[in-house]
């Protein structure tokens, strides 16, 4: 079965900054699409964030970039296998240079907490418990 993907794409300004805080949550850099103007993030099979200069970025839209650090252009939701899981992965991002943000949504079913990366683009991280999501 096909197995579709998403690659987002995100400005950045500095993808030197961007590659070192990502590769220290654990993920890897795919060099074959990476250059000096973007980082191509592998978060799992199917997932690619793409984080490109400010310049490159302006190379695929006409449209105003925002500052991510002032204004709210996207939520990126990420699943996690375990309460833990979520927890190691915001502890990370904290440590590696990005913020925490909002407070923890803890529910018997769901468990999340959020971050923002060094350039303002907000990340939640996010558990559900498989017996609830599978009904």
């Amino acid at each position: 079965m096909y197995q579709q993907m998403i690659f987002v794409n995100l400005p950045v300004t500095d993808v030197d900054t961007s590659k070192k805080f990502f590769t220290e949550l654990g993920y890897s850099i795919n060099p074959q699409f990476s250059t000096d103007d973007c980082a191509c993030v592998v978060i799992s099979d199917t997932i690619v964030a793409m984080m490109l200069s400010k310049q490159r970025y302006s190379d695929f839209t006409k449209k105003t970039i925002t500052d991510a650090t002032k204004t709210s252009e996207v939520l990126l939701c990420l699943s996690a296998e375990s309460r833990e899981k979520v927890d190691e992965l915001v502890d990370k991002a904290i440590a590696a240079g990005g913020s925490a943000t909002g407070g923890t949504q803890d529910q018997d079913f769901m468990y999340g907490r959020s971050f923002d990366d060094p350039d303002g683009h907000s990340w939640e991280v996010m558990w559900m418990d498989p017996a609830v999501v599978q009904g």
